[in-house]
């Protein structure tokens, strides 16, 4: 009998992904145990029994050497046909599979790194997907101990052939401790001491990938300074940058000025979720848009610890998803209206509302319209506009926190930060997303202080000055 990939509702029908290989492994069967032929297949029967093997290694543990021996044995193309079998499982199929399956996974996804497979990082790439931010269950915790061990087992591997997989993997892991770190139990302890020693250890002996990172970096990185060994490296980034020992590295605003790039922001956004975003924000007209919202928060924020995902999903929508301007121009739901609702869904945890905005802002403290996207600014903007009409509360609330920003993100840099957000504000306007400034700097039902606080920003920002923007300061 050939065994399930999935556990499937009766309402469900079966994923075409499971059905080929199941198919592919019920014609071959009795071909796939010992002895093996020595005829070398055809195309078509190769591509096939690429699939009889991968289901037969994910559903029978027993014989799952036997299967990659096998595999070994008949490769011809540097496993690339095994190796986009397993991508599309992981796509289309990693939050239905098995408990044992899963295991079985990551098996053989150890064994491709083993014999460095073709394609074998952007298997790890969507493996790291995988991983939910906010999300303390058992299968999830597994997952981060499994990739975690793997990234430490074969450390040199990967900094010999596949570098970048180690950005990814800093880049999700400081993601992932921040939430880690604000939980104690026997269960974490030892899955937050391998990530912290794998960061640390990237950190430490890498530098130079840290920067191909990009300012994202430093907004994680500040997201774990109360913890020990972070704090150390983050006084260390401030004040002794030498000590990272890294060619042309000499000062935080190094990082600062780079832009991080789009596809550090999918990483904590499992594909699953990626969808259901992109169709939102594609298809689905503003005013109509209600049932979504509704079905997208029980399925993805319906437990409070799952709220931290939150800041992942701005970002995403911030720096990931620019749509055309068809879609811009049509009445689908824009990404400004999309950030407004998941900010009001995060109001019960101060802190996560915080690093919401952040997520929302981050972009405008570095603003360099010669390297930055109008793009990632854009939502920011519109959502201040957007709101003053029926929601000016939340126009105030978000001006209030980007003047606070300027004034105390980092006083070491604030000119920069102040030349930055100006120059942000008077880009948009030139770019036409906004007719004019005014609309905030003489709005009646904007408070006084923040239109004061905008309107010294915006001419400090030409004199490059930098004294506070709140209260008179």
């Amino acid at each position: 009998m050939v065994l399930n990939l999935t556990l499937v509702a009766l309402h469900e029908a079966e994923n075409q992904i499971e059905v080929s290989l199941k198919q592919s492994l019920k014609s071959l069967e009795p071909s796939l145990r010992p002895p093996f032929t020595l005829t070398i297949p055809k195309p078509d029967e190769y591509a096939q029994l690429n699939c009889a093997i991968l289901h037969g290694i994910l559903t029978e543990p027993q014989f799952a050497k036997t299967h990659i021996k096998h595999m070994h044995a008949v490769v011809t193309d540097g496993y690339a046909i095994f190796l986009n079998l397993l991508l599309k499982s992981v796509y289309h199929l990693y939050p239905k599979l098995l408990s044992s399956v899963k295991n079985q996974l990551l098996w053989v996804t150890k064994e491709m790194v083993r014999v460095s497979a073709i394609g074998y990082d952007v298997l790890l790439v969507s493996l790291l997907r995988q991983i939910i931010g906010g999300d303390f269950s058992d299968d999830n915790l597994w997952l981060c101990t499994k990739l975690v061990t793997l990234l430490l087992d074969k450390w040199d591997c990967f900094l010999e052939e596949v570098p970048h997989i180690l950005c990814s993997a800093l880049y999700v892991f400081l993601r992932v401790l921040a939430d880690h770190c604000r939980l104690n139990g026997e269960k974490l302890e030892s899955l937050k001491r391998l990530e912290v020693h794998l960061c640390v250890k990237i950190v430490k002996e890498e530098f130079h990938l840290c920067l191909k990172i990009g300012r994202d970096f430093v907004r994680l990185l500040q997201d774990l300074v109360h913890v020990p060994d972070f704090k150390s490296i983050w006084k260390d980034l401030i004040l002794n940058p030498s000590k990272f020992n890294t060619l042309g590295f000499g000062a935080v605003s190094q990082i600062y000025c780079t832009r991080t790039s789009s596809r550090y922001a999918l990483l904590r956004i499992t594909p699953e979720m990626e969808t259901q975003l992109r169709f939102l924000l594609t298809h689905v007209k503003l005013g109509h848009e209600k049932r979504h919202l509704t079905w997208f928060a029980r399925k993805f924020l319906n437990e409070p610890d799952k709220e931290t995902v939150i800041v992942d999903i701005v970002r995403f929508i911030c720096c990931a998803h620019h749509p055309p301007n068809e879609i811009i121009q049509s009445d689908v739901i824009p990404r400004w209206a999309v950030i407004g609702w998941l900010l009001t869904t995060c109001r019960r945890k101060n802190y996560i509302e915080a690093n919401v905005k952040l997520a929302l802002f981050y972009d405008w403290l570095f603003f360099d319209e010669r390297v930055d996207n109008i793009m990632n600014i854009e939502p920011a903007i519109l959502l201040m506009v957007h709101s003053i009409p029926q929601y000016v509360d939340m126009t105030n609330t978000l001006l209030e926190f980007l003047l606070l920003l300027v004034d105390n993100y980092d006083m070491e840099h604030k000119d920069i930060i102040v030349k930055s957000v100006s120059s942000a504000f008077r880009f948009l306007e030139s770019k036409g997303v906004i007719k004019s400034l005014d609309v905030l700097t003489s709005c009646p039902t904007i408070s006084p202080s923040l239109k004061e606080g905008l309107s010294r920003l915006l001419s400090c920002g030409k004199r490059e000055s930098s004294k506070g923007f709140l209260s008179g300061s």
